[in-house]
């Protein structure tokens, strides 16, 4: 299951894009699908530790609430199996839980790394603060 989560966030590229834009799409079903596309495109490759720590919790999480019986018919291999999996872990992703999980990992990251030459707690920062404007104007859309 680990290696199914993983390689749609790191595998590539456009792997990574179109992963997030999936999350995005799920957390966010109100934005546009350009807005999504491009916020996707935006967030860096520096958080890999961060996206290791989520799948990991992601695999307590599921491992400790769905029989052993139905992870075994998940980790089949198939197409349609990897795609639930990725789904299960997007629907994990968007849970209030892990939603200040994030805040808080990404606050965190963002203090830790405000040295580094990668600029981690600028693109930290940036995320957070794109993804509450971009929540701001979705409501705002809708009132």
């Amino acid at each position: 299951m680990k290696a199914v989560v993983m390689e749609r966030l790191s595998r590539d590229a456009g792997r990574r894009e179109e992963a997030l834009n999936e999350y995005f799409a799920v957390a966010m079903p109100d934005m546009e699908e350009a807005q999504t596309k491009q916020l996707a495109s935006m967030i860096p490759v520096v958080l890999p530790a961060l996206y290791e720590k989520w799948v990991g919790m992601f695999l307590d999480k599921i491992t400790e609430t769905v029989p052993a019986e139905q992870l075994e018919l998940l980790c089949d291999g198939s197409d349609e199996s990897s795609a639930s999996i990725v789904l299960v872990y997007i629907m994990f992703l968007e849970s209030e839980r892990m939603e200040k999980q994030i805040a808080q990992d990404l606050a965190e990251y963002g203090k830790a790394h405000s040295n580094d030459p990668d600029l981690g707690s600028v693109a930290a920062d940036y995320i957070r603060a794109k993804m509450t404007q971009l929540g701001g104007q979705i409501k705002k859309q809708n009132e």
